[in-house]
């Protein structure tokens, strides 16, 4: 915690032996990856150092591991001699919920990124996806040097990287040379001889080409998003963030004239008592969502982000529910237990059970975030633009061809490096005719929701979930949503689902509109898959090599410049903002916000995985 130690390390130690800032010099990002982040003095000198270097990269990447973070009071004392504290204060505005998930922030309107995993280094390092170009390396234990640490920190080096460590070098020398990094001699002008000695620096020069999950990385920066919902306008956002120039196509004369227009929606985190993956992903969904949905109210879309109650009547009543919580071991700055009555006192009116309450959770009107996310400089709205077929333009030999998007009638939309398919089931329909022999499809549902909504004052503080959902909207209440299996049909409004939302309605909250109330609503069809995630990233390859292993999803070869965003179901305002920004990472080759296997559990070449085992098990059942 120590901010002197801290800082010397980053100034004497890790920085001369990366040679920063001299090798970020000119380039357009610089990758730091911080094996030990601790209170974040390694992060803070070398943002430091890149403000005070007018050679500096366009943007900096920094990605720290940390298994303990600070405290919030903890780190404010730690940097209470900063002699940054600017820089500091931003930190500590920024510092995450400490649950074991990774947290990214932009500073310097986006210049530097930072993203931090919380966990243990040895298991949480081999999930992460980037290249780093250089490496603070923390203190290693012999027995973790004698395995894979080593190994999983050169997976993640990218060509031509260095590493730095104040650890004494005899006792890294050797694992450093088994895992592909020849240790260097470093002069460090006016340092003492102690300091020198206690420094470990190396290059990254593995004799032997390292086998690497393939790449999605696009060359260009031209993108072409298809749809112009939820899902779309995140994608367009997060791509424009990372420096791409979007084009968005919308077949409809107006954006999210489907699901995505419905007055409010909801957002928020889950619990399991398990916290498996599906517990990790929509946690780290919830958390980014109140980030970016707070910034979207702050700058006046209709909705509040200050919380969220999810009544719980299961059997067992609080105990349950506490006894759940205390074995997931969350903290009550990501979600707490409340009973009936604290429930209600927050909510403001009498709630029948106890409930999850979501610090981070909230609500937001659908239509007027799509408008603000797609009023991001760099990206360009186009309505009425139906897209009926994509093909590959001439491209110069041994280069990816850019895309080409084509109307009915065959005429040129757009051409982009990449082409992100955000427009629901019609983007398997778009696939279809580049797809290869053996190609699965996607089974994919479409669920019917009609929401109710109808004037009135009412005393509700908070959104309220559970068997339906309550949204106190500015005079007015809106409820639902209703669920039936079905294909789209015409957006008819059925009297028999107002009175089975307003039901619900009275059940949750108790409220009911007044008798003269007229009652308003919308019907949309929400698209969701069979195991009910979301189908996210770059595609699978359309043509799939003879003999490709298939049985791994983060193996399978991608299909240059292609990406899909979409099947959300009804978690799109919880989903869209990580998921668009993963989209926009592994488009731009840049540190991924998830861990490889909560990707892996959301790729679209997912079911062609399990046919893959499948058919593996079949195979040696037989024999």
């Amino acid at each position: 915690m120590h901010s002197a130690a801290g800082l010397q390390r980053a100034q004497q130690i890790h920085l001369p032996g990366n040679r920063l800032p001299a090798r970020w010099a000119g380039r357009t990002r610089f990758v730091v990856l911080d094996t030990a982040f601790g209170a974040g003095h390694h992060f803070l000198a070398t943002w430091q150092a890149w403000r005070d270097d007018p050679q500096r990269c366009e943007t900096l990447f920094f990605v720290g591991i940390e298994e303990h973070p600070l405290p919030a009071a903890d780190l404010a004392q730690a940097h209470a001699h900063s002699p940054w504290p600017d820089l500091a204060a931003l930190l500590q505005a920024a510092w995450p919920v400490p649950v074991s998930n990774l947290h990214r922030q932009v500073f310097e309107g986006g210049r530097v990124q930072w993203l931090l995993g919380v966990g243990a280094a040895p298991s949480l390092l081999p999930k992460m996806r980037l290249q780093a170009d250089a490496v603070f390396l923390g203190h290693v234990m012999p027995e973790v040097v004698a395995g894979h640490f080593l190994k999983a920190v050169a997976a993640h080096a990218a060509p031509g990287a260095t590493l730095a460590s104040a650890q004494h070098g005899a006792a890294l020398h050797q694992p450093l040379l088994t895992a592909g990094f020849v240790p260097q001699t470093v002069s460090l002008a006016g340092q003492s001889a102690a300091l020198s000695a206690a420094l470990t620096a190396a290059d990254f020069a593995p004799r032997h080409r390292l086998h690497r999950a393939p790449s999605a990385e696009v060359r260009g920066r031209r993108a072409v998003v298809v749809g112009a919902g939820l899902a779309g306008a995140a994608a367009a956002q997060a791509l424009a963030q990372a420096g791409w120039q979007v084009t968005v196509l919308e077949r409809h004369q107006a954006p999210a004239q489907e699901t995505s227009g419905n007055p409010g929606g909801l957002f928020h985190g889950t619990v399991n008592a398990d916290d498996g993956p599906y517990a990790r992903l929509f946690r780290a969904a919830a958390l980014r969502a109140h980030t970016t949905h707070a910034a979207a109210v702050a700058q006046g879309v209709p909705g509040a982000a200050q919380g969220l109650l999810r009544l719980d009547a299961r059997s067992g009543g609080l105990p349950a529910l506490q006894a759940m919580l205390q074995r997931t071991g969350l903290p009550p700055s990501y979600v707490e237990v409340l009973s009936a009555d604290a429930a209600s006192a927050l909510a403001g009116l009498p709630l029948p059970a106890p409930a999850w309450h979501y610090p981070a959770g909230g609500w937001i009107e659908p239509l007027a975030w799509v408008r603000w996310a797609l009023a991001t400089p760099g990206v360009a709205l186009r309505t009425g633009a139906a897209v009926q077929r994509l093909q590959r333009a001439t491209g110069a030999p041994g280069a990816p061809a850019a895309w080409q998007v084509l109307d009915a009638e065959d005429q040129l939309l757009a051409e982009a490096d990449a082409v992100v398919l955000c427009n629901a089931a019609q983007a398997q329909a778009l696939l279809a005719p580049l797809a290869g022999p053996g190609t699965l499809p996607w089974p994919l549902r479409h669920t019917r929701g009609q929401v109710t909504q109808f004037s009135a004052a009412h005393t509700l503080r908070l959104p309220v979930a559970g068997d339906g959902y309550a949204i106190p909207l500015p005079g007015a209440m809106l409820c639902g949503a209703t669920r039936e299996a079905g294909e789209p049909g015409p957006p008819s409004l059925r009297d028999e689902d107002h009175h089975h939302n307003l039901e619900r309605l009275q059940r949750l909250t108790g409220l009911q509109p007044a008798p003269e109330a007229s009652l308003s609503g919308r019907t949309g069809w929400r698209l969701h898959t069979d195991d009910r995630l979301p189908i996210c990233g770059a595609l699978q390859a359309l043509q799939m090599p003879p003999g490709q292993r298939a049985d791994q999803a983060r193996l399978l070869p991608r299909e240059p410049g292609l990406f899909v965003l979409t099947a959300l179901g009804a978690r799109g305002l919880t989903l869209a903002p990580l998921l668009a920004q993963l989209v926009a990472a592994q488009a731009s080759g840049t540190p991924w916000p998830l861990e490889q296997d909560l990707v892996d559990a959301i790729d679209p070449g997912r079911w062609r995985v399990r046919a893959a085992r499948q058919a593996t098990g079949a195979t040696g059942k037989a024999g």
